[in-house]
């Protein structure tokens, strides 16, 4: 096809097919926090109370008043007298009082009158109800404030905001137990060829076991979406027509993995052409691998076309489908996790294509400046355990011919 010719760079690809796609069009669900890992908030929530609801102590020591130990050193001790311990989940039935202190422990409720505490290791005892103080304190030291961590009504967590554990840590703490979140994108996942059979079959001379209908799975499950496999379809239009049909009816974005031949490649974008509006949008993509990637939108959903090689459509999936979920779940946008590694071989690149290699991540150095290195793994697009073995992917830049051995590289983590 004639937009094969013209081939866009991936962040101008993918910028293209977001665009003409809706954000956070999901519906949403109700579903308990304590089972809300992985899953995108679908409305703003604001703590109904301040947290902490009261001011307490981050050490063991003493609360004090900070004016009282002003000056305080190894040398020149502030004295106070001890009136008592603070209760662990009560309230204390005394107030500070200036020269005076009582003894705390991590979590407890700060007395009133105290503004500070004073830690254990800077204290003795001088004798009966009598403290030593070897240092001093500021006004708000070693406590934290009653509303510190968040404020009654402030916005807790964002709609969009994707949930990890610490997120349920600070729901939980303010007592929600329960939140609307978006639901899955359910995406359809088409895998083609009259050479691939399912795993669970013996192959014959010539045939294939499917890889990408379960590779993509396992991705689009990880970017919060749930895939809906729709077999191994032949290499026949009406066959593929038909089944994309289907999953473009039942599914919020549909994937069709084609064969690597031209013919192939042309028949997936002729479907997508015929499946709605505005159609094929990209076909080929300046990347390596996965240059015969196709994106399309027909009547408002993605349906991306990716090579039927494992390496290619998993990578291009890392780039063209993840992103495409989290814009249907209205996930705010944040940065891959990445680490910054020294590459250990030179790396060859044709200038004005972006190539992505799969890399193996080592430690080197000591304990206290842990360095990574960054060992290409060298393989065909067709060899699934050369990604498997990877703990990550190196882009080298389109105006770049290469990199050379020593370099300090960003390593995208998988």
């Amino acid at each position: 096809m004639p937009e094969f010719l013209t081939l866009l760079p991936p962040d101008a690809a993918r910028q293209k097919l977001l665009s003409h796609l809706s954000s956070g069009i999901v519906a949403s669900e109700t579903v308990a926090v304590a089972s809300s890992l992985g899953r995108v908030t679908a409305q703003d929530i604001f703590a109904p109370h301040p947290l902490p609801q009261f001011s307490r102590s981050a050490v063991d020591g003493y609360a004090v008043k900070s004016k009282d130990t002003f000056g305080a050193t190894d040398s020149l001790p502030a004295y106070l007298n001890l009136i008592g311990e603070v209760p662990m989940g009560e309230a204390p039935a005394f107030e500070i009082k200036s020269g005076q202190c009582a003894l705390i422990h991590t979590g407890g409720m700060l007395p009133n009158g105290a503004d500070a505490a004073v830690m254990l290791e800077y204290t003795q005892i001088a004798q009966r109800n009598e403290i030593e103080i070897f240092k001093s304190v500021a006004d708000g030291e070693n406590v934290i404030r009653m509303g510190e961590d968040i404020a009654q009504n402030q916005l807790a967590l964002p709609k969009g905001t994707l949930i990890r554990p610490a997120e349920i840590g600070g729901l939980t703490a303010l007592g929600i137990l329960s939140l609307r979140v978006a639901n899955l994108v359910k995406v359809g996942v088409i895998s083609t060829g009259d050479e691939v059979v399912e795993p669970s079959q013996t192959p014959n001379i010539g045939q294939v076991r499917d890889v990408n209908s379960y590779t993509l799975s396992a991705l689009i499950q990880k970017y919060g979406g749930e895939a809906k496999r729709y077999g191994i379809i032949s290499d026949q239009f009406e066959a593929l027509k038909e089944a994309a049909l289907k999953a473009l009816s039942e599914c919020d974005a549909v994937i069709i993995t084609a064969g690597s031949s031209a013919s192939t490649r042309d028949m997936t974008a002729e479907v997508i052409n015929q499946l709605g509006s505005p159609g094929v949008l990209v076909h080929g993509i300046n990347t390596r691998p996965g240059k015969p990637t196709i994106l399309g939108v027909c009547n408002g959903k993605a349906v991306i076309g990716l090579p039927g090689n494992p390496v290619s459509a998993l990578v291009n999936g890392y780039l063209f489908v993840a992103p495409v979920i989290e814009k249907l779940l209205g996930v705010t946008p944040k940065p891959k996790a990445s680490v910054r590694a020294t590459l250990t071989v030179n790396l060859s690149s044709q200038a004005g294509r972006e190539d992505w290699f799969p890399v193996k991540l080592t430690v080197s150095g000591q304990s206290s400046a842990v360095r990574y290195e960054a060992i290409p793994i060298f393989g065909k697009s067709n060899l699934i355990f050369s990604l498997a073995s990877a703990d990550g992917l190196l882009k080298i830049h389109a105006d770049a011919t290469g990199l050379s051995a020593g370099e300090i590289v960003e390593v995208m983590l998988i």
